[in-house]
């Protein structure tokens, strides 16, 4: 029988395969997505897409579905220790306009929990905001569901791959990994690699979605597929060079997995990992392998140092297997003498010994940045600030085409000089990807800029910067603390 079935989330990546199989079973389907990570290339024929957020839900929808899908919400573990803020909005006030909604219509909400919930003993939940919001908005839809007498049922996905997944920052690791491979650059991992993981296809938590949306009532629905799978042993099916980063905080080691509702449903995932990266590297060919180098560039470096370039250097430490081309003023007349702390780093430092040498990076740091080019084929390039460094960079970018990275670090934003506003806006406008340490930087950087910070792509070293920023960003604030 067909039904009128409301999905949030549904230009995601999981939603938009969901909505693809509802119509094709002859269901009408309405889809609430507010583009955060959805986006309109996974539109599907005969979908209706309406724009909002899931808190607005009552503004958006006004027929009475008879199944609501709940996967609008935010879904990466580690990024959301960076941007708790976000978090909230999107799955603690959102989801309460969800629920709200649920209970004045009555109909059957199938809600998207987080098998993160029963990672490492649970141990994340007082400390990720992802773990925290998602675990609270299981235990509300419990609550609500049997006080009001209400359908629901509660499913966990189990690390979900297949068409249609997202790179970036809210990206998931196969993808990741594809890109990396088609790249020619080395895959990341985060140390020590020995995280396991049930790796399920999206075509199989649909099906499951499908069943648990007909039949299911309750909670604990997993959905994941036991094979399990360590992430050195994905980036050993991809075949390559590797690269440890430095390990993470809310970096899960393993997560417990229970499917026996779901299969009492008769639900079985079919699809393997491995074979779906053997299809892949069947279909695609490796990209040129390129070389493990960073191109930085930094107004102050070793011994001149803050809080922003302790890190880096800590981080490159991290890394040996990573070499790091640093380009900074001199600064001091003695700057010279001064070597590398790290042995997988060479700095270059011009200018004439001076303060001044501050001033003349944009033009010397270019200049010494695009000699170093002609040597050697880097990742990409990195400001380690907004500052004169980035100003080099952005010279490099322009007449090299190499793509750009530019970290806020410690950068204090509040009552700046007009100079510095205008220094900032240019670099937000030619630099590639803007990263602060968390959102609240991010937010102030964005007001005195007036404008979003830029998230464009920067080629080939895509993937391998969105790691290494991150593995940065961390680094910072433990260092901070």
């Amino acid at each position: 029988m067909s039904k009128t079935i409301l999905v949030t989330g549904g230009a995601g990546f999981i939603g938009s395969n969901l909505c693809k199989r509802l119509v094709n079973d002859g269901h009408r389907v309405i889809s609430l997505d507010n583009y955060f990570a959805g986006s309109q290339k996974n539109h599907v024929p005969g979908v209706e897409y309406r724009e909002g957020h899931t808190k607005d839900i009552e503004q958006h929808v006004s027929e009475t579905p008879d199944v609501v899908y709940h996967l609008g919400e935010y879904s990466r573990v580690e990024q959301s220790v960076l941007e708790p803020d976000v978090v909230f909005d999107l799955n603690t006030e959102g989801t309460k306009g969800v629920i709200a909604f649920w209970k004045k219509r009555r109909c059957k909400l199938v809600y998207a929990g987080s098998s993160t919930k029963f990672a490492d003993e649970g141990l994340d939940k007082e400390t990720v905001p992802y773990v925290a919001t998602k675990a609270a908005n299981t235990e509300l839809v419990k609550a609500v569901g049997d006080s009001e007498g209400l359908s629901y049922a509660i499913t966990y996905f189990y690390n979900v791959y297949g068409p249609g997944e997202r790179a970036g920052v809210y990206g998931t690791v196969i993808e990741a990994f594809k890109q990396m491979y088609q790249e020619g650059v080395p895959f990341t991992i985060t140390s020590p690699g020995t995280q396991a993981r049930n790796f399920t296809h999206v075509d199989d938590i649909v099906d499951g979605l499908v069943l648990v949306g007909e039949h299911g009532q309750g909670d604990e629905y997993g959905l994941g597929n036991e094979r399990i799978f360590t992430i050195l042993e994905v980036a050993n099916l991809f075949g390559g060079d590797v690269v440890m980063l430095p390990a993470r905080s809310a970096n899960r080691t393993l997560s417990k997995l229970d499917t026996s509702k779901s299969r009492s449903l008769g639900w079985n995932p079919t699809r393997e990992l491995d074979a779906y990266i053997s299809d892949f590297r069947a279909s695609c060919p490796r990209g040129v392998a390129r070389e493990k180098r960073v191109l930085v560039f930094s107004t102050t470096f070793y011994p001149i140092m803050g809080p922003a370039e302790q890190a880096l250097v800590e981080l490159m430490r991290q890394m040996p297997d990573v070499s790091f081309d640093i380009v900074t003023a001199a600064f001091a007349h003695d700057a010279h003498a001064s070597g590398s702390p790290v042995a997988n780093a060479q700095v270059h430092r011009v200018g004439f010994g001076h303060p001044v040498d501050k001033y003349l990076l944009p033009i010397l740091g270019s200049l010494k940045g695009m000699a170093l080019q002609r040597t050697h084929r880097y990742l990409f390039a990195w400001a380690l600030m907004a500052s004169y460094g980035a100003l080099a960079g952005i010279l490099v970018r322009r007449l090299k085409r190499l793509p750009l990275l530019t970290t806020l670090a410690d950068q204090r934003l509040e009552n700046i000089s007009p100079i510095v506003r205008l220094l900032l806006r240019l670099i937000l406008s030619e630099t590639d990807q803007v990263y602060g340490i968390d959102a609240t930087q991010e937010a102030q950087v964005q007001g005195v800029a007036r404008r979003a910070l830029a998230r464009t792509s920067i080629g080939e070293g895509d993937a391998f910067a969105n790691q290494l920023r991150y593995a940065y960003a961390q680094t910072l604030i433990a260092l901070k603390s």
